[in-house]
């Protein structure tokens, strides 16, 4: 999982010309999943996520608190394309994110962790698959990039089929 996390003064999602979620001060996360992320990587990456360290403390001591810590709101946004790469003609390949329909699952569980280990109501998130608007303020510009150790599945490499566990 890879997520792509800007402090922001506020930001906005509008799909369509609506607005559908807005928040004031707190964090921007652009949130891709890889093709090979299991539920292990969603808990290591909310659990960094809701961790960093992005403000100062009371006293101005940079580097402190937390979302959490400050209260603050979190806006996700789901973006397979922070797993694309560029071929050698410089076109877009994006096989390295999940296919949609496990990908979204997957990206509402994260936000389901995110709600059971923070406030629920202060997370907001845009349309899944959807062309979105984003706009935000950065604060700072602070910007922070979280990622899991993406771990293949096994293989069976013997009888060259990827996947399975051979019975002998």
């Amino acid at each position: 999982m890879r997520i792509l996390v800007q402090r922001v003064k506020s930001a906005s999602v509008a799909v369509e010309g609506r607005t559908i979620s807005q928040i004031g001060p707190g964090l921007v996360a652009l949130v891709g999943v890889h093709e090979y992320d299991r539920e292990e990587d969603l808990k290591v990456c909310c659990r960094k996520l809701l961790a960093a360290k992005l403000w100062p403390n009371d006293n101005g001591a940079q580097w402190r608190h937390g979302v959490k810590q400050k209260d603050l709101e979190l806006l996700c946004v789901s973006q397979f394309t922070l797993y694309g790469t560029l071929s050698k003609k410089n076109q877009p390949d994006y096989k390295l994110s999940m296919k949609a329909i496990t990908a979204e699952i997957m990206y509402n569980q994260f936000l389901h962790l995110l709600g059971e280990s923070y406030d629920h109501e202060k997370i907001s998130d845009g349309k899944f698959g959807a062309m979105m608007d984003v706009e935000l303020v950065n604060d700072g510009p602070v910007t922070i990039l979280i990622e899991s150790e993406v771990e293949p599945p096994k293989s069976n490499r013997a009888n060259g089929v990827d996947g399975i566990e051979s019975s002998n």
